[in-house]
C-alpha cells in the first residue's frame, strides 16, 4: 500500500502565535511555483486560517484556537466541480489546484465546505494551501507550518492509510465536518475544545463560620442515571467537566466532600458552556 501525506493538528497546543499563517505567507507571497501554485494574493487570503472559540464565563473561561487549511480530501468536492483537469489528486494524497488550468473557475472556491479555497481576483484563479508539496518534493520532511510552529501543534506523517487509521483510533483524532464525508487528510486532536461544552463551578465550604475553598471535593455528572463525567475540585474549589455535546439536554450534578457535605442539582446543556457560580455546602 502506498504512503500518503496526512497532517495532525493539536488544538490544545495552539496559542494563536500565527507563525503557521506567517510562514505560509512568507513562502507564497511574491513567489511563483510552476506546477504547484501561483503567488498568493497579498491581502484577503488566509491559506492557513486561525479560528477562535471562547467557552465558559468568568471566572472559568477559556479561548482556544484552531488552524484550518485545505484538507486534501480523498473525495474532494472541489474536484467534482473542476473542469479540464484543473485539480489533481497526487498519489501521495496531496491535492493541487493547477494555476493555469483553473483560470476563471470560481466554482472551485464555493465547493469547499471548509472555506479553505480563496479567489485570486488579480489572476482570476482559485488557490489553497498545497501542503508545501514543492518543498516535500525537494526533500523536506515536513511542511513549513510544522517547521515554524514553536508549540508542536502540527505533525505531518507520510504513511499508509491503514497506519493512519490506527493512529486516528489510538489518539482519538477527529476531522472537520464529518457529515460531509470528504475523507480529509487533516486530522484534529482535542477538537472538543472547539466543538463541545463544559460545565464548571466553584465549591465553597463553611469551616467554623469561615468560607473556604473546598479542595478535593468529588464532582460527578450523570445523564439518565449513568455517569458521563467526573472531576475533583482544585485548590480554589473549582471544577470543570468537559466534552459535553451542545444541545445534549439535562444532567444531574452531584458533589461530595470528605467533610460529609453533599450537593445535587440539575443542569441543562444548550449551546454554550456553563459556569454554575459558587456552590455552597
Amino acid at each position: 500500500m502506498s504512503k500518503k501525506w496526512n497532517l495532525i493538528v493539536d488544538v490544545a497546543r495552539c496559542d494563536n502565535c500565527r507563525n503557521c499563517f506567517l510562514a505560509t505567507k512568507d513562502e507564497h507571497i511574491g513567489n511563483e511555483f510552476p506546477g504547484y501554485a501561483a503567488a498568493q494574493q497579498e491581502k484577503d487570503h488566509s491559506w492557513v486560517d486561525i479560528h477562535r472559540k471562547e467557552r465558559g464565563s468568568y471566572p472559568i473561561v477559556e479561548a482556544n484556537f484552531m488552524p484550518v487549511m485545505c484538507n486534501h480530501c480523498d473525495d474532494a468536492p472541489c474536484m467534482k466541480v473542476a473542469k479540464d483537469g484543473a485539480i489533481t489528486k497526487r498519489a501521495d494524497g496531496i491535492v493541487i489546484i493547477d494555476p493555469e488550468k483553473s483560470k476563471g473557475q470560481k466554482a472551485i472556491v464555493d465547493a469547499c465546505p471548509y472555506g479553505a479555497v480563496y479567489w485570486n481576483e488579480e489572476k482570476q484563479i482559485p488557490q489553497a494551501w498545497i501542503f508545501d508539496a514543492h518543498l516535500l518534493d525537494g526533500g523536506w520532511t515536513k511542511p513549513r507550518v510544522q517547521q515554524s510552529c514553536p508549540t508542536d501543534v502540527f505533525r505531518a506523517l507520510k504513511i499508509d492509510d491503514g497506519e493512519m487509521q490506527r493512529i486516528k483510533e489510538e489518539e482519538g483524532l477527529d476531522v472537520l465536518l464529518p457529515e460531509q464525508a470528504t475523507k480529509p487528510r487533516v486530522y484534529y486532536k482535542n477538537l472538543h475544545l472547539m466543538t463541545d461544552c463544559f460545565v464548571s463551578g466553584s465549591v465553597i465550604v463553611d469551616v467554623d463560620g469561615v468560607e473556604e475553598c473546598a479542595e478535593d471535593a468529588d464532582v460527578i455528572l450523570k445523564q439518565n442515571g449513568s455517569e458521563v463525567g467526573r472531576a475533583t475540585t482544585d485548590v480554589f474549589g473549582e471544577f470543570k467537566i468537559d466534552q459535553l455535546a451542545p444541545q445534549s439536554g439535562s444532567y444531574e450534578l452531584q458533589i461530595s466532600s470528605d467533610s460529609g457535605g453533599k450537593f445535587s442539582t440539575d443542569v441543562t446543556i444548550a449551546d454554550e458552556s456553563l459556569y454554575l457560580g459558587e456552590i455552597r455546602f
